[in-house]
């Protein structure tokens, strides 16, 4: 009978692979607040309080879309760690389609930790939902990697970003650390530049480029050719 049993199981097992049903990878996070320092101000990504970012893309309907990020003052408390917050603000024309409130924390050894955030869609000017809002500690979400301390020493390594079963599953991958890129608001070189991806969403690919002591200078959308251009940056007063 255990012969048996071991033949059935291992007959299960490849049944599933043939057939694309393997079981997911299980993700787990093993961090708590001690693991935290106060700030982000890691350099490809440094969210200063104050710091504000003006990113536009040319739509393929022939309108634009203007992204606007800044760096609040105030803090949030995510599953125990002082996060830092984000506003981020997408317009279509002069008609606002997204706002969001994103949650950031840097760990002791200096990689920044996606922990969550608000989001609030609209449509016409109306909000109609807060689909993809999401906060570690809150029905299973776990946080993720945004930010390595030192991403050339992990060149084509895939990351969770972020991860709540069914509704956040981003992903990334460190492609190069030593890409030239110019955009409307400079040349840069040394820059980083990533892949990023989503388990939910196979239509979501992007590569993303930051230079160092600003953080993303530019987004390419690898399906539909979009790109997305840094046109103003205003580093935080000191």
């Amino acid at each position: 009978m255990k012969i048996n049993r071991l033949f059935a199981c291992t007959l299960i097992v490849l049944l599933m692979l043939l057939t694309g049903c393997a079981p997911k990878e299980t993700y787990t996070v093993d961090l708590t607040a001690t693991d935290f320092v106060t700030g982000v101000n890691n350099p490809y990504l440094p969210f200063i309080p104050g710091s504000k970012w003006v990113y536009q893309a040319m739509l393929e309907d022939g309108t634009v879309e203007r992204n606007e990020i800044e760096v609040l003052q105030e803090t949030r408390d995510v599953h125990g760690v002082k996060a830092t917050v984000v506003h981020d603000l997408v317009f279509v024309g002069e008609q606002i389609v997204e706002e969001t409130f994103d949650w950031y924390a840097q760990d002791k050894d200096g990689n920044v930790w996606y922990l969550g955030e608000a989001v609030d869609n609209y449509e016409n000017g109306v909000l109609v939902d807060h689909k993809g809002s999401w906060e570690w500690g809150v029905d299973g979400a776990l946080p993720g990697i945004m930010m390595w301390a030192d991403p050339s020493l992990h060149v084509n390594e895939k990351y969770n970003q972020e991860f709540y079963a069914g509704e956040a599953e981003d992903k990334g991958q460190v492609l190069s650390v030593n890409e030239s890129v110019t955009v409307p608001f400079g040349s840069f070189e040394n820059v980083l530049k990533t892949y990023d991806f989503s388990s939910l969403d196979p239509g979501l690919q992007e590569h993303k480029f930051y230079a160092k002591g600003i953080g993303v200078i530019k987004e390419v959308d690898m399906v539909s050719g979009e790109e997305v251009v840094l046109i103003e940056f205003i580093p935080f007063a000191k």
